[in-house]
This record gives structure tokens, C-alpha cells and sequence, in this order.
């Protein structure tokens, strides 16, 4: 191949090419023939690679191909461009979803533990297969408050942190099964039962409410949350209406995977405040108040921010978003 007489000959066309990936917009027809000029120039680049390996002309015919390379295919989106989108617009529409099966999950939570807390102070036999009275009463009157001091506070912070992510990313991953969901409350809901009931039967069932009440109105919430989560993957199985279930899976799943790290988040600051709020020496108002504000601060996100970002069509799945990402001209 003479490289020089080959050269002149698609000069023009390769000067077109490069006109046209560096153009600030492209009209449909220019689209088009970008594709088009784009697979000449790739089978003209490889012909010359063939016959005359690396040159000068072959190198400049690859840089034009990789910009109108990234024309139709539009560069990867920068993550924390991503960012402001996933917080304001994703991630609530995503929480606003589950509203409701938020809601149920909470309430059977409650209806459970108050009947599990009912069981075991109306019969002392129940109660006193729980331990022996010294040991019931140790848990009631110093076990359940030193267990919130007796780690040092960012030790404790990160642990409980990490134990509650990882029970709600299990309520999401394994929520399709339709049983760990369920297992999961109905754990969680006899544990609070149970423990309410041992510090009430001593009378310390305030102490109970005082601990649990900083933390826990945030940290239980996010649970109910990802508990949701789970059932509404299982419900897109079981009833996908008119999509294959494998899509309505899919759809859901990623959707929902957008809910398990906003709740790795909100985890976080409920782990900020078993382990630094709830073990001060603080009035017990203002440590409620703390909690209060960070579950109102919580559900104005997930329900007001939420509510608009849903009305204006977001689902939360961030597939959608790549995909929107991707467009095959600028305009």
C-alpha cells in the first residue's frame, strides 16, 4: 500500500469525521452519517494498521474514531456528578415507594412486641423460664443501661453501625425468599417485647423507653425501611402484573438497591447516636429531642422530598439514570 496515495485519497473524508465529532450539537442526518464515517474510518484505520503498523496518519485517524467514538457512546458519568441526582431525586423516590409497607412492618412490629411484653408479665412461669430472678434483675437494673456506656463511644458507634447495615442489606438481598423478611420482624419485634417486659416487671420499664427512644426511633425506623424493601422484591415475584417476573425482579431489585446505601447512611447517624447521644449524663429531653429531630429529618426526606421526586416520575432505579446518561449526540 502506497500510505501517502491512501492518505490523500480519504483525506476529505477523515477531515469530515473529525469535523463532526467536533461539532457542539449534531441534527439527526449529521448523526447518522457520524456512524457511518465512523465505521469506514475504523475499517480504513485497520487496513493501514495491517499493512504499515503504527504511522503517523493511522494515529491521527485513531484520535478523530475516538472522538466520534464518544459521540454515540458519551463518556462515563463522573460519580460525584451523580451525586446531587442520587440524594434529591433517587434515593427519596426510592424511600416514598415503600411508605406504606413501611408502615405495616412498623405497626406489626409494635402489635407483636406489646403481645410478646403481655405474655410474658401475665404469667410468672413464662417470665421465670427467661432466667433466674437475680439475673432478670441485674438485666433490668444495670445490664441494659451499662450496655449502652461500656465501650468506648466510637467502638460501639461503628459496631452497632455496621450490625444493623448489614441486617438491612440481608432484608433487601434476601428479601425475595419471602421468609427472612418475616423472620427478621418477628426476631426483632420478641427481642423488644421480651426485654420491655423483664425491666417493666422490676420496675424499670421508664429505663426501657429512655434508652431505646434516642437511637431507636431512627435506627428502628431504617429497619422497618429495608424490611419493606425486602417484601416489595418478594411481591414483584409473586405478583409482577404485566411484566415477566424476571423483569419485574430486575426493575424492583434495582430500584431497591438505591434504599439499601441511603440506609447505610441513616444507619450511620443512628449509630452516631446510640453511641454518643444515649450513654450522656444529658437530660433525658434532650436526648429524645435529638433523636426526635433526626427521624422527623428523616421522614420529611423520605415523605415531602420524597413525594416530589416521585410525582416528577423518578422510580430510583439507578440503571435508568446510566441509561439516560448515555445519549448518542449532544443537543
Amino acid at each position: 500500500m502506497d500510505l501517502d496515495a491512501y492518505s490523500a485519497a480519504h483525506r476529505e473524508e477523515w477531515a469530515r469525521l473529525d469535523a463532526l465529532a467536533s461539532k457542539r450539537s449534531l441534527s439527526g442526518v449529521e448523526a447518522d452519517e457520524l456512524i457511518d464515517r465512523y465505521q469506514a474510518g475504523a475499517t480504513q484505520l485497520s487496513a493501514i494498521k495491517t499493512t504499515a503498523g503504527s504511522t503517523v496518519h493511522g494515529d491521527r485517524l485513531s484520535v478523530s474514531l475516538s472522538k466520534a467514538r464518544l459521540r454515540f457512546t458519551a463518556a462515563g458519568s463522573n460519580v460525584l456528578s451523580q451525586l446531587p441526582r442520587f440524594f434529591v431525586l433517587q434515593l427519596p423516590a426510592a424511600l416514598y415507594r415503600l411508605r406504606w409497607l413501611t408502615l405495616a412492618v412498623a405497626l406489626s412490629t409494635v402489635l407483636v412486641a406489646g403481645l410478646w411484653a403481655a405474655w410474658v408479665l401475665g404469667d410468672p412461669q413464662v417470665l421465670a423460664n427467661l432466667g433466674s430472678k437475680a439475673e432478670l434483675q441485674k438485666l433490668a437494673e444495670e445490664d441494659f443501661a451499662d450496655y449502652y456506656s461500656e465501650n468506648p463511644a466510637a467502638s460501639f458507634a461503628g459496631q452497632v453501625w455496621t450490625n444493623n447495615a448489614w441486617i438491612a442489606a440481608q432484608c433487601i438481598a434476601f428479601g425475595v425468599t419471602g421468609v427472612w423478611v418475616p423472620f427478621v420482624v418477628l426476631q426483632n419485634a420478641q427481642n423488644l417485647g421480651i426485654t420491655a417486659a423483664v425491666l417493666f416487671s422490676f420496675g424499670h420499664g421508664d429505663t426501657f423507653f429512655l434508652y431505646i427512644a434516642p437511637h431507636g426511633m431512627l435506627e428502628l425506623t431504617a429497619i422497618f425501611v429495608a424490611a419493606a424493601g425486602g417484601l416489595r422484591i418478594f411481591w414483584a415475584w409473586v405478583a409482577p402484573g404485566n411484566r415477566t417476573r424476571g423483569q419485574a425482579l430486575a426493575e424492583d431489585a434495582r430500584a431497591l438497591f438505591t434504599v439499601a446505601i441511603g440506609l447505610v447512611l441513616v444507619l450511620l447517624v443512628a449509630g452516631i447516636l446510640e453511641g454518643f447521644v444515649t450513654p450522656q449524663p444529658w437530660p433525658w429531653p434532650v436526648k429524645i429531642g435529638l433523636g426526635a429531630a433526626a427521624l422527623a429529618a428523616f421522614l420529611f426526606y423520605m415523605l415531602v422530598v420524597g413525594r416530589r421526586a416521585y410525582r416528577a416520575g423518578e422510580t430510583g432505579d439507578l440503571t435508568a439514570f446510566e441509561a439516560g446518561a448515555r445519549r448518542i449526540y449532544a443537543g
